[in-house]
């Protein structure tokens, strides 16, 4: 710690130490102006820095979703997003970044999969600390999150996961300690849920025992936006920083108590204010306190479909062609400084020489669209009046607001609606005469009339909070009929949730959409202009994927199959059975259901690739690029041979979620290596290439007492220059239960030109395939023979070197 810290620390009353360890408003810490101490301001997130407004916000670059840049498998690639994601994060006037995340991909309909990296811990590890140096090496705090086991969103906030320390160590703390030794992050999120038994921000174990103790990390760890669960417990456990503020649990009041009764001493709160001063130092806010209003900066076999073959034919588009998947929603969501959806992307890339065709075909949206149109207020305006209440009270509003564009609230919008009920009016006046299909939900109970009948009444909370802020609820959908030029009073009526303090930073706010569509646009037979469209053109490229509101922070996937209902998947049939060729363009940040696979002629998995989608698969496309991406997941051909099925979300007994990790540290291909061949599509990572290559004459030799010297020969078999990705796995040649048969060890990606041949070389530790070893509270190694495989998945192992390796422990033990 520097001198300046010390005599800041040492200036400070036992108050304002406190009032540090809490944030002042959701984005920005508490200042203490009269001892030289500044407010930071904290921004999302992982893949571009949104800046403090949720939605239509200041614009912002957007980045590849982790699980994209992961399909690089190329760790600089990873440091020159981080060197991005930190220039962006000044221009929203913020020190510090929430991100990278980096949790486990531990089921296929994970809500966040997205957001992290890969199913395997030491690629989802080195493409985090990567990201880590990039952000950090500009003068910004990177945050990684969430430490951890935060893989589901289902009651993401009081969720039990129990795990075995075995499986903590190895699969799920493993790219943390990765990072953290690697990159020196100076923050850390702790995640929602329970661990064991006990919630991540009070657990001794996590972050005293083994990222302060263990790790000897120095750095400030911050709760989840909500995710602060006591005051004596955290503040002993090891979280510094509350967010977001005004503080629930650490009230000058409440930790003075705590102090007073022995819970929590001076020096324990002396602790954890060092941290924030010092993370207020680290990132410059001690020279440069200031924080500018935010500003947005934009400097600006089948394939490949090449120009000159393709010129003078038709190409249909159809399903999501004219929507930009560039990021998955919750934190991860912004307003871009622009978006390329793929038809614009391919219509730049061909111009005049192709003729291409567009139909929908299948609806997409997961809610409804909010009511904005032919509304009128109570002032005779276009909109709604909101008005709000005291509970009980709903005579006399206390606040009453005129021009709300559409029929729907969020809380964080506006802190007065707290421990309010709120009533939002309009006279909609129809041009049509027409039935419409309605779609509601709330926070808390919600009632909608129209004309004094109640037509929609919700009586309970909403089940999952965050889930409805940050994507939306499930909603039945309904119909009305209405009479084109009569007059209809709309009226929603929302209460707050019930449940006091189990609601986190949404306790007491009440917040509702209403949706509304005109039944001849939701009924509307859009596959059959699908299927005539098929008929006409020489290709179909089809999209597919999930808009942001199906996969996102706050819910778990619905299902493995495409949304809507399978519509999509009924799209993808209907055109591949009249064309043959057929392209399937699939955005997306989890492996889904391919139940078409078989007929389709090309399958481009585009993630949710930041705002240049549209021009990245119009190069992929059109063999502008060749494709080297790997993939950092294994795809199931079922859900039910998912490693985790059966045990997620978990199961509810007594109003309460428990997840047991039954599977252990069998996870992803160290799953699949187990079961029977043809459970997956593809391997981990499996990737396509217009060129191919070839792994040979692999050799192992030892370096040290403790490390080994890979080297395997590559070559490029094919005629295009490209680019493959070596991997090295590790694992006993005789194979054991209690053990994957083999571990990802190391990996380069190597670029060759046509014919060319390379020698790469990986250096490979003892502890790079270790084992937790319970017992002996210790990593270990045992002695025997180890095939060491080289790949070019988990599923294409090209050359085995076994070598004989004497036993080993952690702390330069050998046995």
């Amino acid at each position: 710690m520097s001198a300046k810290v010390e005599t800041i620390l040492q200036s400070l009353t036992l108050e304002e130490k406190i009032s540090l360890l809490a944030g002042k408003d959701f984005w920005e810490t508490v200042p203490v102006p009269g001892k030289g101490v500044p407010a930071v301001k904290t921004s999302d997130g992982p893949n571009g820095a949104r800046g403090e407004v949720f939605s239509g916000g200041t614009r912002a670059a957007c980045f590849p979703a982790a699980v994209c840049s992961a399909a690089s498998w190329n760790p600089d690639f990873a440091q020159r997003i981080g060197n991005a994601l930190a220039e962006e994060t000044k221009t929203k006037s913020a020190k510090v970044l929430l991100a990278p995340t980096m949790c486990n991909h531990r089921h296929p309909l994970g809500g966040r999969n997205f957001e992290s990296f890969s199913e395997d811990p030491l690629l989802a590890g080195k493409m985090a600390a990567n990201v880590v140096k990039g952000v950090q090496s500009q003068g910004i705090a990177a945050t990684i999150k969430h430490f951890t086991a935060n893989e589901q969103e289902t009651d993401r906030l009081s969720v039990d996961e129990i795990i075995s320390e075995r499986a903590l160590r190895e699969i799920y703390m493993k790219p943390f300690e990765i990072s953290v030794k690697e990159a020196n992050p100076w923050g850390v999120m702790t995640a929602y849920n329970k661990v064991n038994g006990t919630h991540a921000d009070s657990n001794t174990f996590l972050l005293k025992q083994v990222l302060r103790s263990e790790w000897g990390w120095k750095g400030l760890v911050m709760s989840d936006w909500g995710g602060t669960n006591s005051t004596a417990d955290s503040l002993n456990a090891g979280l510094d920083l509350e967010m977001p503020g005004p503080t629930r649990f650490r009230t000058s009041e409440a930790v003075i108590e705590a102090v007073k009764k022995g819970e929590v001493t001076e020096q324990t709160i002396n602790e954890r204010a060092r941290n924030v001063l010092d993370l207020i130092e680290k990132v410059g806010a001690f020279k440069n306190p200031e924080i500018p209003p935010e500003r947005s900066i934009n400097e600006g076999n089948i394939l490949p479909l090449k120009k000159e073959e393709v010129k003078g034919k038709k190409i249909g588009l159809l399903g999501l062609a004219k929507e930009a998947l560039i990021h998955g929603g919750g934190s991860a969501s912004l307003n871009a400084h622009y978006r390329i959806t793929p038809e614009q992307g391919l219509r730049a890339a061909y111009g005049d020489d192709v003729e291409f065709v567009y139909a929908k075909g299948v609806h997409t949206y997961r809610l409804l669209p909010p009511l904005s149109h032919h509304c009128t207020d109570l002032e005779g305006e276009h909109g709604w009046t909101m008005e709000q209440f005291r509970l009980g009270y709903t005579d006399r509003p206390t606040k009453t607001t005129h021009g709300i564009k559409s029929s729907e609230f969020s809380p964080i919008l506006d802190n007065e609606a707290k421990d309010k009920e709120v009533k939002l009016t309009t006279t909609f006046v129809p041009s049509e005469s027409e039935s419409h299909y309605l779609g509601c939900s709330g926070i808390g109970p919600t009632i909608v009339t129209i004309n004094g009948k109640q037509v929609y009444k919700q009586k309970d909370n909403s089940p999952d909070p965050m889930g409805f802020l940050l994507g939306g609820n499930p909603e039945k959908e309904f119909t009305v009929s209405f009479t084109a030029g009569k007059s209809y009073k709309i009226q929603i009526h929302s209460k707050p949730p019930s449940g006091g303090s189990d609601w986190g930073i949404l306790a007491g706010l009440p917040g509702f959409r209403m949706g509304f569509m005109s039944a001849a646009e939701h009924d509307l037979d859009m596959l059959s202009q699908a299927r005539s469209l098929a008929k006409q053109v020489d290709i179909a490229i089809i999209f597919t994927g999930h808009p942001p509101a199906w996969e996102t922070e706050g819910q778990d996937q619905q299902s493995f199959n495409l949304p809507r209902g399978g519509s999509q998947d009924k799209l993808v049939e209907v055109v591949a059975a009249i064309n043959k060729k057929t392209i399937v363009v699939n955005s997306t940040g989890v492996a889904i259901a391919l139940p078409w696979l078989k007929d389709v002629s090309a399958l481009v998995q585009a993630w949710f690739p930041g705002q240049e989608a549209g021009n990245a698969i119009a190069d992929i496309i059109s063999g502008k690029v060749n494709p080297s991406g790997r993939l950092p997941i294994s795809w199931p051909q079922r859900i039910q041979d998912a490693p985790a099925y059966g045990n997620f979300p978990g199961e509810v007994k007594d109003g309460k979620r428990t997840v047991r990790y039954e599977e252990g540290v069998f996870v992803g291909y160290r799953h699949y290596d187990r079961i029977a061949k043809g459970k997956s599509h593809f391997p981990f990572g499996f990737g396509l290439s217009y060129t191919s290559f070839s792994l040979f004459s692999g050799h192992v030799s030892q370096a040290s007492s403790e490390t080994y010297k890979a080297i395997v020969a590559v070559q490029n078999t094919g005629n295009v220059p490209g680019a493959t990705v070596v991997q090295l796995y590790v694992g006993r040649k005789h194979q054991s239960p209690d053990h994957p048969i083999k571990t990802l060890a190391a990996f380069q990606k190597v670029h060759l030109e046509p014919g060319q041949q390379k020698s790469v070389e990986l250096d490979v530790g003892l502890g790079d395939f270790a084992y937790w070893d319970e017992g002996r509270k210790t990593w270990w190694v045992e002695k025997g023979q180890y095939d060491f495989s080289f790949g070019q998945s988990a599923g294409h192992v090209e050359s085995v070197v076994t070598v004989d390796v004497k036993g080993w422990r952690e702390g330069n033990v050998r046995l």
